[in-house]
């Protein structure tokens, strides 16, 4: 994949923002580089910025925000265009200006967000951006970055510690029925469920396997469940009117959470005339069900700590997922459908029990439905987490 380079001729239209960022300080999104800055230090920058939410560079400037400016005998916009397209892998696209202030020249270098996901250095160095510096990944951030490209599916990992004892085979059997196969009937049970994504080779139950079809999966995956939380007011420092975590397989979370809704919908009413009236718009069951199936089954269950959170207020409902969208994925392609899988097998058995389909159709429905009814809706992404938000 080449590497696009935009670059921008000297001009003093960016000089109030380059002013701005100095004064800003280094930061998670800000780093300041000499002229001589060596290659692989750039190149660093680059990776870790591309890595995390992107940044800007500033060439020409020093650790302590003084302007020490650029040569006129150096190409540093090809400079730069060269480290990004031959010092990193893959090459990341970059925007460069080059600007010209009162005290010398500085390239101002902007790296967005990558949407391939993770990049390295030469060095097999992969960076992230952390406050003002830049550190190696660790494990599970490094898997993140491999799940958000495709390129690794923690669904399909085992479950150490786990076997068949830990799986209801008769949910299973009910499964395979479906298709005229009877599990029961079978001698070889871990070799069949090893074949169809529930267990390891070795004898384990795999993370999608364990979820769908677990006796007790939050005993081993305590994080894997919908905590749901109802206040009385538009804040969380409101009184509290109920609170519950669900457990259990995903199919049960589903129902179960879709029941809670239900009950903690409050129907306040007006007289209008002779009629009385909702003063709430009352959402189809659909919609609920959607955002708790997409939750469920796009959620990233390597990070641990974290479930998914159902929050309802006065005036919205948050349906909070860990995880970030893949990198072919962006907000704005939400409303208009997108089929996108962080939990293939997941999305498989899912779709296969009626939950879901792979056409990409359940959040356009809900945002049209949302908007038909003059409600407002927003999908979005903060920091490691997809939320959806319902006005009521």
């Amino acid at each position: 994949m080449k590497a696009m380079a935009l670059i921008k001729g000297i001009g003093d239209d960016h000089t109030a923002e380059i002013l701005a960022l100095i004064r800003q300080g280094e930061n998670s999104s800000v780093e300041f580089k000499s002229a001589n800055a060596h290659p692989d230090s750039l190149a660093r920058e680059l990776v870790a910025f591309a890595n995390t939410q992107g940044g800007t560079l500033l060439i020409g400037v020093e650790d302590d925000g003084s302007i020490s400016g650029l040569t006129e005998s150096t190409d540093h916009e090809a400079r730069i265009a060269n480290i990004a397209r031959n010092n990193v892998n893959p090459p990341i696209n970059i925007e460069s200006t080059m600007v010209a202030m009162p005290e010398g020249r500085i390239l101002m270098v902007k790296v967005d967000r990558g949407r391939d996901r993770p990049y390295q250095t030469l060095q097999n160095q992969f960076l992230v951006r952390v406050g003002s510096t830049n550190r190696t990944a660790t494990q599970g951030e490094l898997l993140r970055l491999f799940q958000q490209a495709g390129l690794f599916h923690y669904d399909a990992t085992a479950v150490h510690g786990t076997g068949i004892a830990d799986l209801n085979l008769a949910a299973l059997d009910r499964y395979f029925s479906q298709y005229g196969f009877d599990l029961t009937a079978e001698e070889d049970k871990p070799r069949i469920l090893a074949n169809a994504d529930v267990m390891t080779e070795t004898g384990e139950a795999t993370v999608a396997g364990l979820l769908l079809f677990g006796i007790n999966p939050q005993r081993h995956l305590s994080y894997a469940g919908i905590s749901f939380a109802h206040f009385a007011g538009d804040e969380v420092t409101e009184d509290l009117i109920d609170k519950q975590v669900i457990e259990g397989a995903l199919g049960f979370q589903v129902d179960s959470a879709l029941a809670v809704i239900r009950n903690n919908l409050q129907r306040p009413s007006r007289i209008q005339g002779l009629r009385v009236e909702d003063t709430y718009f009352q959402y189809p069951d659909k919609v609920f069900r959607e955002l708790l199936v997409n939750a469920v089954v796009h959620r990233n269950y390597a990070i641990t700590g974290s479930r998914i959170r159902v929050q309802m207020f006065t005036d919205r409902i948050e349906f909070i997922s860990p995880g970030r969208l893949p990198n072919s994925v962006n907000i704005a392609k939400l409303p208009m459908g997108v089929s996108y899988a962080v939990n293939p097998i997941i999305v498989k058995f899912m779709e296969n029990m009626r939950y879901m389909d792979r056409l990409g159709r359940g959040l356009p429905m809900v945002w049209q439905t949302a908007r038909k009814n003059q409600r407002e809706i927003r999908f979005e992404e903060i920091g490691e987490e997809f939320q959806v938000i319902l006005g009521r």
